[in-house]
């Protein structure tokens, strides 16, 4: 029994550094063959590993100084072969960080600006299911598809949900688990679903609650 545990433990210290290993040496950096395969990847960026689905790179923006965390889904459209009608339908700015887990699935613009981090699991999307026929299956509708903006600065919190049409000013928190969409000025505080302004800075009054007058 004592050589199991032993045996078992050594084991697993081998598993663990083989995986880090493996992790480090998959992590993307500009220089990669792979990253030519994107529409932009910047001086000093990283897609770390284990990378999450990834396809459309061409149509994918990644800017400068950026860290996309682990298990990060970046896509462009439905497959890696469809023929997009903006280009890039992802931008990410730059010196952001894309917490792990996160999905930012471009079908029309996404647009992020510099400076943005997000917590882990955040989803943005442009494109949302539509239900107007009530005969017909909701997933064989035609979806419904507007642009997304997230200003430069802004910080998203885990489990943030950006849905289609959103535009956010810059220096924006998102309070985690909030699901996000419309229209919000900069240095605002939003949180809820949906989600509203909680807490709004004003130049000579500092931090109020509530939104703007």
């Amino acid at each position: 029994m004592q050589l199991r545990r032993h045996t078992r433990r050594l084991l697993g210290e081998a598993v663990r550094a083989l995986r880090a290993y493996a992790n480090d040496v998959a992590i993307v950096g500009p220089h990669d063959r792979y990253a030519h395969a994107f529409h932009y990847f910047g001086s000093g960026a990283a897609l770390m590993a284990p990378q999450g689905v990834i396809y459309n790179e061409r149509y994918l923006s990644i800017g400068d100084g950026t860290l996309v965390g682990p298990n990060v889904c970046l896509t462009a459209g439905i497959n890696g072969d469809q023929t997009m009608l903006t280009t890039p339908v992802v931008s990410i700015g730059q010196r952001c960080v894309i917490g792990r887990g996160s999905h930012i699935i471009g079908h029309w613009r996404i647009e992020l600006g510099d400076e943005i981090q997000t917590g882990p699991y955040v989803y943005i999307t442009d494109q949302n299911h539509a239900y107007d026929d009530p005969d017909l299956a909701i997933g064989w509708q035609r979806p419904t598809e507007a642009a997304v903006r997230i200003g430069s600065g802004s910080w998203l919190g885990a489990n943030v949900v950006i849905l289609p049409g959103t535009d956010l000013g810059e220096h924006t928190t998102v309070a985690a688990g909030a699901v996000v969409r419309g229209t919000f000025p900069s240095h605002v505080v939003l949180g809820g679903v949906p989600a509203r302004v909680l807490r709004h800075f004003d130049r000579e009054r500092g931090w109020l609650a509530g939104p703007p007058a």
